[in-house]
């Protein structure tokens, strides 16, 4: 009764024939197998250690000279007119790197490179891109960790173990885990084929380029945002941000080192406005990769819908944005480890996190107990320059940045509901230096419950203990972001109802835990409502999200019938 005659032999021939053709873009093959996949340990930076040696000679080199950094367009190196420097947050006197503005014309100019590069990119065998990115991942965590250990304690003013954490482990998990799903991805094929058929899936890259916009705050999302869709056979167009510069481009030269093809990434350090005009209109534009402020991102999504009708392709629109992120602490916690973890979430990186605890929710029978633990550690933290070895924490990115979290302490000086407990004080002389500071308020709607300040600022509302299940709703309900939190309870059967109530106020939620420090392959990170797409970093989503799947039938024997065996009766 079936419309083909089928011969077994002849079928198997045309598999063979086809998965030669096809089998090594789509990972049909499965001889070919990545290397173990593993997340990378920290470093040892104890006195006297070969490494920590090797970060301070790198320092003692950077703070003599500023590094130049030009535009990078299809492999060639540029200087533009419009010159800046990046400076030492906490040293703003010196000078970190010379760099380079690209305008309008210049962008146009990348875009072109990556179309040009486009088609061989994609068409580049998989384990041939991957060796690229596997590559890196072994040059990094060797031949240049102490440099871009160095260019992020002194860029972004990073300590030793955040650089670390930062710059190093994450940046090559993320290279190493994304080849690992994006193996993943490649082996899902279809496991069911009718007789004469054979059905597969091929996971191309997008039809056009992606934009890639970074932040300053950590090294390893800038070098994420264009490193996995380029991964996946997509070409990018990438803003670096420029008060992380330096050590973005000490990335993109490690790219470039194992092999990454001129034009597959085009490095543009520009201005905003700049980026925007000759993106986002661009009828090849096939997704921006982004990690910013809310109100930026929303303002590209606007201007993405307003040019919806000009576009060739829909583009993918990836984005983690603003948080304002929840240690929620019920009367059977523990107290010690609320505190330590309150500690580290919120002054860790002056609150610089994108998952910084900075609202904090403390039943009454705990507070004197949490105030005293509090307080206590934040007044002995060590701030100061992040190159010395007993900094806890330094300073915060740039100016505008310090004025900003300047303003909140501020009001909260003036505002009869709020009391500093602790810290308070800013000092711009030398460094944005503002220090780590706790505020207790009665108004649990107070500004600073409600708005993301992204600096080392802590607000603790005091609930009744009998108002646990109202206090859930008003965490739930406080802010407009959706990105961690933090649940402290030892009790099973409350901490299951307080997790049903908070479902969706945190794309991470931690139990017992701090609301920072997830790690790639075990806490894919990212957030939904005003926090972004939830796409998670570095996971098998983010990596299907980077490519456009054709669903393959071939018949592999004659049709030669149109005609069905009823007709015939």
């Amino acid at each position: 009764t079936l419309l083909y005659t089928i011969k077994f032999e002849d079928m198997m021939q045309h598999i063979v024939r086809s998965t030669a053709r096809y089998g090594v873009r789509c990972m049909s093959n499965p001889a070919v197998q990545i290397p173990t996949i593993d997340n990378e340990p920290l470093s040892n930076f104890m006195p006297g250690s070969k490494l920590l040696d090797e970060v301070m000679s790198e320092i003692e080199t950077m703070r003599k000279e500023p590094a130049e950094v030009p535009i990078v367009i299809g492999g060639k190196e540029i200087k533009s007119d419009n010159v800046t420097y990046q400076k030492i947050p906490h040293d703003h006197s010196v000078n970190l790197a010379k760099f380079y503005f690209a305008d309008e014309s210049l962008i146009n100019d990348a875009i072109d490179s990556c179309m040009e590069s486009r088609a061989k990119w994609e068409m580049t065998p998989w384990e041939h891109r991957a060796a690229v990115f596997l590559k890196a991942a072994d040059l990094l965590a060797g031949k240049y960790r102490a440099k871009v250990l160095a260019s992020t304690i002194l860029g972004q003013s990073k300590t030793f173990q955040q650089a670390d954490i930062d710059g190093v482990c994450e940046m090559v998990d993320f290279y190493k885990f994304a080849v690992k799903y994006g193996e993943e991805l490649y082996r899902m094929q279809p496991s069911h084929h009718s007789p004469g058929v054979w059905n597969r899936v091929e996971w191309r890259g997008l039809e056009g380029f992606i934009a890639a916009i970074a932040p300053f705050n950590f090294t390893a999302i800038g070098g994420q945002l264009w490193g996995t869709p380029v991964l996946m056979g997509n070409v990018v167009v990438y803003k670096p941000c420029t008060t992380a510069l330096l050590s973005g481009y000490h990335l993109f030269q490690i790219l470039q080192e194992a092999g990454l093809p001129d034009g597959v990434c085009n490095f543009v350090p520009c201005r905003g406005p700049a980026f925007g005009k000759a993106v986002v209109p661009h009828r090849s534009l096939a997704g921006i990769s982004f990690t910013g402020s809310s109100p930026t991102f929303n303002n590209l999504w606007r201007e993405v819908g307003m040019n919806i009708d000009n576009y060739k392709t829909y583009p993918r629109l990836v984005g983690e944005t603003g948080g304002k992120n929840y240690h929620m602490v019920h009367p059977t916690a523990d107290v010690q480890t609320v505190v330590n973890g309150t500690i580290l979430s919120a002054f860790e990186y002056s609150g610089q996190k994108c998952s910084a605890c900075s609202r904090m929710y403390v039943p009454a029978s705990l507070w004197d107990q949490i105030r005293e633990g509090l307080v206590s550690c934040t007044a002995a933290l060590q701030i100061g320059p992040a190159e010395e070895l007993k900094t806890f924490t330094s300073a915060v990115i740039d100016h505008k940045s310090f004025l900003n979290i300047k303003s909140y302490l501020d009001h909260a000086k003036q505002d009869p509901t709020c009391e500093i407990l602790v810290g308070g004080e800013c000092d711009d002389s030398v460094g944005y230096f503002v220090d780590p500071t706790i505020v207790l308020t009665t108004d649990p709607h107070c500004k600073l419950m409600e708005e993301e300040i992204f600096g080392p600022v802590l607000t603790v509302y005091v609930y009744q203990d009998q108002d646990w299940e109202q206090t859930l709703d008003l965490v739930d309900n406080t802010s407009p972001y959706g990105l961690t939190g933090s649940i402290y309870c030892r009790d099973r059967a409350i901490l299951q109802d307080a997790h049903t109530a908070l479902r969706h106020s945190a794309g991470n939620i931690y139990f017992n835990d701090k609301s920072t420090g997830s790690v790639v392959g075990q806490q894919p990170f990212g957030g939904s409502r005003a926090s972004g797409t939830n796409d998670k970093a570095v996971s098998l989503n983010l990596i299907s999200k980077w490519t456009s799947p054709q669903a393959i039938k071939e018949s592999l024997v004659p049709l030669t019938k149109h005609t069905y065996p009823y007709m015939e009766q």
